[in-house]
């Protein structure tokens, strides 16, 4: 793959890949690679055991030694290939850029190969997300509180998308993340052993009253349509965050987030 150290042309099969997997979700999902940029992702998807195919640098912004440096030897040079002004301004997405760039290679997001170092695990749950930037929002929060998994059910798109990337910070690297059906999703709880609570207006309690101190799932779904029947049907309580203005909802990822870190300083206080 990192035959040519220096690519120039825009031709460049490879760099005809990097832009294909940038754009397309159908790619990403058939080769299994994806492209990230900037170096805290990079670091971060090391960090997460993710492996780099090829490492893209534009030498004017940023160095082979210092992306060596800030990266890791363990990258090896091999996989290091410098880039033209041209190119690197077609494959960058960021406003602010910081000269270096990746393919990487995905993992496998099954609910099977999902494990808890903890006999009471705290999951949030996302049912149907759509925008790039709630999931991105979504991981940050998973990150910050350092969940032990962060399940999509119904996905829409895929987790490599470049905007839930940039927008999760590479958080994306960080958090156990798995994926499946809402009824796949239901099951895997129930065989776990992992309490459903459920974000909903209808025969609800204060999320402050509910106790999050076993195995549980905090589970949401979207602004505008809410969880589907099959969640409420299987929820262990539903919970409400009290609305006090004129609306009745809020955006999912600062939902989330209240509910989320509620659960915890419920397990540090007991």
């Amino acid at each position: 793959m990192a035959e040519n150290k220096y690519i120039s042309s825009l031709q460049n099969p490879l760099v005809k890949k990097a832009l294909t997997l940038k754009e397309k979700s159908r790619e990403r999902k058939k080769t299994g690679c994806f492209v990230l940029e900037g170096v805290r992702e990079l670091q971060l998807a090391i960090k997460g055991n993710y492996e780099l195919e090829t490492v893209f640098f534009y030498a004017d912004i940023i160095s082979k030694e210092e992306v060596l440096g800030l990266l890791g030897q363990e990258i090896g040079h091999e996989v290091l290939i410098e880039i033209s002004k041209d190119i690197y301004q077609k494959l960058a997405y960021r406003e602010t850029t910081e000269g270096v760039l990746a393919i990487a290679k995905s993992k496998s997001h099954s609910l099977e190969a999902m494990e808890f170092s903890t006999k009471n695990p705290l999951v949030l749950i996302a049912e149907a997300p759509e925008k790039p930037g709630n999931i991105g929002a979504i991981l940050r929060t998973a990150d910050a509180a350092n969940l032990d998994a962060v399940i999509i059910a119904n996905p829409k798109g895929d987790l490599y998308n470049p905007n839930i990337i940039r927008s999760s910070v590479g958080c994306v690297f960080t958090n156990q993340i798995g994926v499946g059906s809402t009824t796949e999703v239901i099951k895997f709880l129930k065989d776990k052993d992992i309490a459903i609570y459920c974000a909903a207006l209808t025969a609800s309690e204060k999320y402050t009253s509910v106790k999050f101190n076993e195995a549980s799932a905090i589970v949401v779904g979207t602004e505008a349509t809410g969880l589907s029947p099959e969640w409420l049907e299987n929820s262990t309580k539903n919970i409400i965050i009290p609305m006090e203005g004129e609306i009745d909802s809020m955006n999912v990822s600062v939902s989330a987030a209240i509910v989320i870190f509620e659960a915890k300083r419920q397990r540090e206080s007991q």
